[in-house]
Order: structure tokens, then C-alpha cells, then sequence
């Protein structure tokens, strides 16, 4: 399956309109407040503005989807938990008692749990959305991670989990679980800049000095072997990457088609945005990016992506636990936009012209 084939699935991505950012920032002068005084506050009013076409935008409803998959690499020693991690977590996910579960629930927004590509004989667990695709990828360093067919399934799970959020709420944060799933980011994250491993690749779940040299070395090797093409975004995809990040690119997919805001967390889900850009750059205009990780590949891929992060709190756990923080900074931009007074309304003077 080529991108086109996956994009004709959906409804055409288009940019947004650069003229309902105008029509924002006009309203902006006239709200009770000298002029940029809210600073970023004001910018992400009027790119939501834009994407829902409307003065008078909504970012009531918000949910987190959480990608669980597995990844072969982890058989290179490249990170300190083992894969049966991953299934507990989802389990963890489903009983509400993870950290996303925490900051969602603060948020007000729900979180939805996927089984992408967790490697386990069992059947996904009851509460588990989506599909299974396989059970983990393969091992990256020995063999392309997916193949063209695994991973083109991955994002169209991606993008029925994405319709179907589209549906009900205007905000969609990509969470992600997955040991071994920094190392796929790092490779990304290298393949696309063009940047050495050693320079965007970080400690993931808590590695040691001999386990990070370790997994800059994997890498290094890895993307000698594979020679990903850093035009093709698929081509990443399938030789590095991971089946919960695929599916996280159909999610960006899916938001910006249908025209909703979507969050993306940390870096393994900027690194799904990185490639979902790849493959339809229109995409970008729907983004926003949650927070600055501490994962020093983060930064190189918040600049490929255009984009500047609402918070830095020197997170790196992922889950989507940045995107449920940020939807409180998105809804309080939106609430300025949409429930100050006016100057004539309020009856206070304005400033000379």
C-alpha cells in the first residue's frame, strides 16, 4: 500500500486558512487586554481558530490515545526492563493506575488503550482497542523492524482510532508504551535530521553508561545496514521504527483530516509526528506540541516538526502524560479567546488608534 492509498482513506488534509488566523488576530485587538499581552496564549487561540474555522472555537472534550507495542531490539541489550513490561503496563493503563491515568483525570480527559503490537501469545486484553498487528517487531539491528504490510496496517489501525476520537472530542493526545521504543525513536530521529545517534540518542527508561554506548552503537550499526531513505517516510518507518508509532502517525493523520487539535507528547510520539509529516506536511498545521523532553533527540525533531512545546518540566516518561498537561493550556487560550469582553461590549476604553 503507497501514502496515497492510506490518504485516500480519509477526508483531504488541507492547510489551514491563513485568512481565519487573520479574522483571530483581529478579534484578539478587540478583547479587554493590551494587545499580545497573553503572549502564546493568544497564537494558540488563533491556530485553533483556524482549524475549527470558527470564532468561537472549543476544546471541551480531550482524550489520550495510549499505542502499546513491543520491539525486537530489545534482544541487543539496549534497554534495562524486558519486553513483558509492556504488557503489564497496558494492564496498568486499564486499571487507572498509570501516570497518564493521573494527569488525565485532572484534565478531564479520557485515555484509550491500543494493543498495537504487544508481544504476547495472550489475546489483547478486554478494554484494549484496536487491532493487534503482530507481536512486537522484529530485531532492527539483524532485519527491517516491519514489514511494508505490517506497517502500512499499523497506520490504518492508527487512523480508525483517530476517526473515531474525531468523533467525539476536539483534542487528541498520542501516548505511547513500548520498552525498547527510545531506541526506535533515536533511529528515527537520525534517519530524518541526518544527525549522528550518539547526538539525539538518550538514557529511555533509565540506561546506564554501558547500555547507552551500547544503543548508540545498535543504532549506529543498524541504520549502516538499513539504509533508510530519509524522503520516504514509510521506508523509515518499516526499517526502524516501531508498530505503536505507526499507528500514532495514522492518529496525526486522522486529527488533522478531520480537523481536530492534536497534541503529541514527548519523543517517541513527536518522532510518529515526524514521520506522519513525512507523508503529508499539511498535517503540521494541526499540531501542537505538548512538551520539551528530556531526551536529547527531542529537540532536533521539535525543530524538524516547526514547532515549539507549551511546557518543559523536564519530563521523559511518555504515555501521553505531556499532551494531558497541555490540554489545561490549550483550554485556557481558548477560554480567553472565547469568553472575554470586548472593549465596547465591556464599555472600557480602548487605546487611541
Amino acid at each position: 500500500m503507497r501514502i496515497d492509498d492510506i490518504l485516500a482513506r480519509l477526508p483531504p488534509i488541507q492547510p489551514v486558512d491563513r485568512e481565519w488566523i487573520a479574522k483571530a488576530e483581529a478579534r484578539q485587538l478587540s478583547l479587554t487586554k493590551p494587545p499580545g499581552s497573553l503572549g502564546r496564549l493568544e497564537d494558540i487561540a488563533n491556530r485553533i481558530v483556524a482549524i475549527q474555522q470558527t470564532l468561537s472555537p472549543r476544546a471541551d472534550a480531550a482524550l489520550v490515545i495510549v499505542f502499546a507495542g513491543d520491539h525486537g531490539v530489545t534482544a541487543e541489550g539496549v534497554a534495562p526492563y524486558p519486553s513483558a513490561v509492556t504488557a503489564q503496563m497496558v494492564a496498568n493503563f486499564l486499571a487507572g493506575g498509570a501516570a497518564v491515568n493521573a494527569l488525565a483525570t485532572v484534565a478531564g480527559a479520557g485515555v484509550t488503550v491500543v494493543d498495537i503490537g504487544v508481544a504476547s501469545e495472550a489475546a489483547p486484553a478486554a478494554g484494549v482497542g484496536g487491532r493487534r498487528v503482530a507481536r512486537g517487531t522484529r530485531n532492527m539491528a539483524r532485519e527491517s523492524a516491519m514489514t511494508c504490510e505490517e506497517t502500512t496496517a499499523a497506520i490504518v489501525v492508527g487512523i480508525e482510532q483517530g476517526l473515531e476520537a474525531a468523533a467525539r472530542v476536539e483534542m487528541i493526545g498520542l501516548g505511547e508504551m513500548g520498552i525498547g521504543n527510545s531506541t526506535a525513536a533515536s533511529a528515527i530521529t537520525a534517519a530524518l535530521t541526518g544527525l549522528p545517534p550518539a547526538a539525539v540518542t538518550g538514557r529511555g527508561t533509565g540506561a546506564d553508561d554501558a547500555m547507552l554506548r551500547r544503543k548508540i552503537a545498535v543504532i549506529e550499526e543498524t541504520l549502516r545496514q538499513r539504509q533508510p531513505d530519509a524522503r520516504d517516510g514509510l521506508d523509515v518507518l518499516a526499517k526502524v521504527g516501531g508498530l505503536e508509532i505507526a499507528g500514532l502517525v495514522g492518529v496525526v493523520l486522522a486529527g488533522a483530516a478531520t480537523r481536530r487539535v492534536v497534541v503529541t507528547d514527548g519523543f517517541i510520539a513527536t518522532a510518529a509526528a515526524a514521520i506522519a509529516l513525512r507523508l503529508c506536511p499539511a498535517a503540521g498545521d494541526y499540531l501542537f506540541a505538548a512538551h520539551r523532553s528530556s531526551e536529547p533527540g527531542h529537540a532536533a525533531l521539535l525543530q524538524l516538526i516547526g514547532q515549539e512545546p507549551l511546557l518543559d518540566l523536564r519530563m521523559r516518561l511518555g504515555e501521553g502524560t505531556g499532551a494531558a498537561l497541555a490540554f489545561g493550556v490549550i483550554r485556557a487560550a481558548v477560554a480567553a479567546f472565547t469568553r472575554m469582553a470586548t472593549f465596547a461590549s465591556a464599555g472600557v476604553s480602548d487605546r487611541p488608534a
